[in-house]
């Protein structure tokens, strides 16, 4: 394992976690949002992730794997006045739960925290080791 190989695993953990929080945040915006683009309400996504490992190289860090759709059920409600209201006056909203995506949202801003202390912790462990050597 190389000098820069934590630097290298950490900044990939940001930039996951950071692609985290973009999808959480999208979840959160399209709370009730009944239209899309692809037609019907908006489906809740989550992040996938996975171990960026090379044989030669080793730990690489994280790596975004997919964007995955929630396959809950949409949530119905009646409410008959409401343009995309179906025949029996019942509308489809996302599957978005805002507890979950609130508590998501924490673990995320904790997990990128962590990993900027950790990068930050890196970057004084080799400023201390280049200073022995002077």
């Amino acid at each position: 394992m190389g000098i820069f190989s934590g630097i290298r695993i950490s900044a990939s953990a940001l930039s996951a976690e950071r692609l985290r929080l973009d999808v959480i945040s999208s979840n959160i915006a399209n709370v009730r949002t009944t239209r899309t683009e692809e037609g019907g309400a908006y489906v809740r996504k989550t992040a996938v992730f996975a171990e960026n490992y090379d044989k030669a190289m080793g730990m690489l860090g994280v790596k975004a794997v997919n964007i995955e759709e929630d396959k809950a059920p949409l949530k119905k409600e009646y409410d008959p006045y409401h343009p995309d209201a179906d025949e029996e006056g019942y509308v489809e909203y996302p599957n978005v739960d805002l507890l979950v995506e609130m508590s998501d949202l924490i673990s995320a801003q904790r997990a990128y925290e962590s990993n900027v202390d950790t990068l930050n912790a890196q970057k004084n462990m080799i400023s201390k080791a280049l200073e022995i050597g002077r």
